[in-house]
C-alpha cells in the first residue's frame, strides 16, 4: 500500500512562438497606426465548457472565481460557504459527486488546449468536504405553496428533485422500497468509493427542509398509483434501474448466478460475507464514454488529457464488483466483450484493478455454463470475439470453435440495469423505459415527471441534472403555467443583474433589453448569451497562459496483499491551499477574470475600468465609444474572449 500524487509533466499544448522563433517585432506600427473600423467592443458573456458539458448544470466557474478570491463572500461567510453555496444551487451532493463522477466537465476544460485541465472534481470534493466538517445547513425563504408532491424513488434523481421542490415552497413526501435513502449511491457503489457518513450527511441536508420520507414503501405494491395521484398534486417518477440484467445466455439462472446489482445490495446491506474462492465478472464497460465525447466536442477539445488517477466511476458496476471479490481474498477475473486496450472503462480503473490482482481478459463473449449436479454452475463457458458499435448499438461477433471453461464459484452479470415496473407498468414505454419530453414530463400524463435512469440508465450527475429540471417543470405545473421550452444550453449560470442588486447598485428600468448598444443601462455592449453559446477555445488568446502543474489529490494504492480487507477510503481531499491554486488555474472562459489586458494595450484609452462604486464582478470594464477607432486590439489581447468585436454602423 503506498500513497501517491500522480505525476504530471505534461508540455505546453499551445505555444504563442514556436521553437527557434527569436526574433522580435515591434508592434508599435500595428498599435499606434492601427486602421479604422466600423466594429468596436462587445461585452459577451458565453458559457464555458466545463458548465456546458456538466449534466447536472453547476455553475462552475462561478465557484472557481469565489475560491481563487475574485469573487468576496458576503459579510460574515467564508469563501468556501460561498462557493459551496454556488455549487449546490445545482447539485446537493459536491462531496459525493466530487468522488464518483467521471468529470466530464474536465474533458471539456478548453485548458487542455494549453497543458491539463482544471481539476474541477477535486475542488468540488474539497467544498463538500469542507460543507460537512462545518455543519452548513441548506435554507429556503420561499412561502409553503400548499402543493404536495410524491417523489417516487430516493435515489440521486428523487433527492435532487425533493431538494429543488422544497426550496421552491412545495410539500415534498419520497417514497423508497429500501430502508435507507441514496438508491445508486448507497446501494450501487460501495463504500470505500462514498464514505457512509458523508452520503448520509449530505441527504439529511435535504431532509431538513422539511422533506419527509416513507421508506420499506414500495409504489406499485404497497401503495397503489391511483392512491398517489388521489393524495398528490403532482408526481416524480425517479425509481432508477436498479434491476440487474441478467446474462443472455441459454439458462443461465444457476443459484450462483447473480447480477452486479444483486452482489453490491448485499454487500453494502453488510449481508455478503463469502463470494467463494474463484469469481468471473462479464462487464467491464462505464457510461462516461459518451458523456466525455459530448464535453470535447462542447469545447472543440484536441487535447484533451485523462482524468485523475483517483476517479471513480458512478455505475461502474463490473469493477466495483471485482474489487470487492478480490480484498475478500478471491480469485478474480473481469471479461469483456472488448479488448482490454478498447474497453470504454477508464484506463485508471484497469490499472487499478490489475494492481490489486483481478486478472482481465478481453475480447471474450460468455456463451453457456458448466453446471455440477446439484445444478450450480462450476464454470462460465466463453467465446473469443470481436465487438464493434454499429449504429450506436452494439454488435459482437464469435469466432467460431474458440470455446473454453472459466472455473467460476460465482457468476457476476454486470453488463446492464434495468427498472422494476412491478405495479407501474403504466409507465413503461414499451422498451423497459418511461418516455419524457424536454422538460421530463411523462408523455400523455399531465401532473407526472421523471428523471434518472428510467430515462436512460447513465450518470448519478446526470440523475441529478434530471431532477432538477423536473422539479421547474412541476413548479410551473403546480402555478397552471405553461411549460416553457428549456434554454438549449440548460445549466445554472451567473446573473450579473442580481449581482448588481446584491452589490446595491441602481439597475434603471427599461421597456426592453438593449443588447449590443453603448445605450444599455448596465454595461455598454453587453449581452449574456449563456444560455445559446459555448465558447470554444478559439475564441480565447491562449498565448496569456502559461505552463502552471495541476495539483492533483493524493491517492492510497492496493496490491494484492493490501487490498485484502481493506475497505478504506483510497482517495484525499487536497489542502485549501491547493484548492485554492488549483482554482486560479481557471481560465474564466466567457467571462472577465479581471487582467487589465485591455485596458493596457488599447492604444487610445478607450477601454477604461468602471468606477469601483459601480463595479462588480461581469462589471468591470467599459468602452469610450468617442475614443475607439475599432483596431479590435482589446479583442485580441482577452485572455477569456469576453471581447467580442460589434456593434455596426
Amino acid at each position: 500500500m503506498s500513497d501517491t500524487v500522480e505525476e504530471k509533466k505534461t508540455a505546453l499544448s499551445y505555444r504563442r512562438y514556436k521553437e527557434g522563433d527569436q526574433a522580435v517585432h515591434s508592434l508599435r506600427d500595428k498599435i499606434f497606426q492601427a486602421s479604422y473600423s466600423h466594429k468596436c467592443p462587445t461585452y459577451i458573456q458565453s458559457t464555458p465548457p466545463c458548465q456546458g458539458s456538466c449534466p447536472s448544470g453547476e455553475d462552475i466557474r462561478r465557484y472557481l472565481q469565489i475560491a481563487r478570491g475574485m469573487e468576496k463572500p458576503p459579510a460574515g461567510m467564508t469563501w468556501q460557504e460561498h462557493a459551496w453555496r454556488v455549487l449546490t444551487e445545482a447539485n446537493p451532493f459536491p462531496s459525493v459527486m466530487g468522488r464518483v463522477c467521471p468529470a466530464p466537465c474536465e474533458s471539456g476544460c478548453n485548458r487542455n488546449e494549453v497543458e491539463d485541465h482544471v481539476g474541477i472534481n477535486s475542488v468540488e470534493h474539497f467544498l463538500g468536504e469542507y460543507a460537512v466538517e462545518h455543519g452548513l445547513k441548506f435554507s429556503t425563504q420561499a412561502e409553503p405553496s400548499g402543493k404536495t408532491v410524491a417523489v417516487i424513488g430516493g435515489g440521486p434523481a428523487g433527492l435532487s428533485c425533493a431538494y429543488q421542490l422544497a426550496l421552491k415552497g412545495h410539500e415534498v413526501t419520497i417514497f423508497d422500497d429500501h430502508a435507507l435513502l441514496g438508491g445508486m449511491m448507497r446501494y450501487g457503489i460501495p463504500g470505500f468509493r462514498t464514505p457512509r457518513p458523508v452520503l448520509d450527511a449530505e441527504i439529511q441536508r435535504i431532509l431538513d427542509l422539511g422533506v419527509k420520507t416513507r421508506l420499506n414503501c414500495h409504489i406499485g405494491k404497497d401503495v397503489t398509483m391511483e392512491q398517489i395521484h388521489q393524495t398528490f398534486d403532482a408526481v416524480f417518477l425517479g425509481m432508477g434501474a436498479q434491476s440487474g440484467r441478467a446474462l443472455p445466455i441459454p439458462e443461465g439462472d444457476a443459484p450462483n448466478v447473480v447480477t452486479a446489482t444483486a452482489f453490491l445490495k448485499a454487500f453494502n446491506d453488510g449481508r455478503l460475507q463469502h463470494v467463494g474462492h474463484r469469481v468471473v465478472v462479464v462487464g467491464g464497460g462505464d457510461t462516461s464514454i459518451d458523456v466525455a465525447t459530448v464535453a470535447r466536442r462542447l469545447g472543440n477539445i484536441q487535447h484533451a488529457k485523462p482524468g485523475d488517477i483517483e476517479q471513480a466511476i458512478a455505475g461502474h458496476l463490473a469493477h466495483d464488483v471485482a474489487h470487492i471479490s478480490a480484498r475478500q481474498g478471491a480469485e478474480v477475473t473481469l471479461t469483456s466483450v472488448f479488448g482490454i486496450e478498447k474497453m470504454q472503462a477508464n484506463k485508471h480503473e484497469i490499472e487499478h484493478a490489475l494492481s490489486e490482482g483481478i486478472a482481465i481478459r478481453g475480447g471474450l463473449v460468455p456463451v453457456g455454463l458448466v453446471r455440477a449436479a446439484d445444478g450450480r454452475a462450476t464454470a462460465l463457458r466463453v467465446a473469443r470475439c470481436e465487438a464493434k458499435i454499429v449504429g450506436g448499438r452494439l454488435q459482437v461477433d464469435t469466432v467460431a470453435g474458440s470455446e473454453e471453461d472459466i472455473p467460476a464459484d460465482l457468476i457476476v452479470s454486470a453488463i446492464g440495469q434495468a427498472v422494476d415496473f412491478t405495479g407501474l407498468e403504466m409507465f413503461d414505454n414499451g422498451r423497459g423505459m418511461v418516455s419524457a419530453d424536454k422538460n421530463y414530463q411523462v408523455e400523455g400524463k399531465p401532473g407526472v415527471f421523471a428523471g434518472g435512469d428510467v430515462i436512460r440508465p447513465h450518470l448519478l450527475t446526470t440523475a441529478i441534472g434530471h431532477g432538477s429540471i423536473a422539479a421547474d417543470g412541476i413548479d410551473r405545473f403546480l402555478a397552471g403555467i405553461e411549460a416553457e421550452k428549456r434554454p438549449r444550453i440548460d445549466v445554472h449560470t451567473f446573473d450579473l443583474m442580481r449581482k448588481m442588486v446584491e452589490a446595491g447598485l441602481k439597475i434603471e428600468a427599461v421597456e426592453e433589453p438593449l443588447r449590443g448598444t453603448d445605450a444599455a443601462p448596465v454595461v455598454h455592449n453587453y449581452d449574456n448569451r449563456s444560455a445559446r453559446y459555448v465558447i470554444p477555445h478559439t475564441d480565447l488568446f491562449l498565448g496569456h497562459f502559461t505552463y502552471v502543474e495541476r495539483n492533483v489529490r493524493q491517492v492510497t494504492h492496493l496490491d494484492k496483499e493490501t487490498a485484502l480487507g481493506n475497505f478504506e477510503e483510497r482517495l484525499h481531499v487536497l489542502s485549501e491551499a491547493a484548492a485554492v491554486a488549483e482554482a486560479k488555474r481557471c481560465m474564466s472562459c466567457g467571462m472577465c477574470f479581471q487582467c487589465d489586458n485591455c485596458v493596457v494595450y488599447c492604444p487610445q484609452t478607450a477601454v477604461f475600468r468602471v468606477p469601483k462604486s459601480k463595479a462588480t464582478v461581469g462589471r468591470y470594464v467599459d468602452t469610450d465609444y468617442d475614443k475607439c477607432i475599432g483596431c479590435h486590439i482589446c479583442h485580441d489581447v482577452c485572455p477569456t474572449g469576453y471581447i467580442q468585436m460589434g456593434l455596426g454602423e
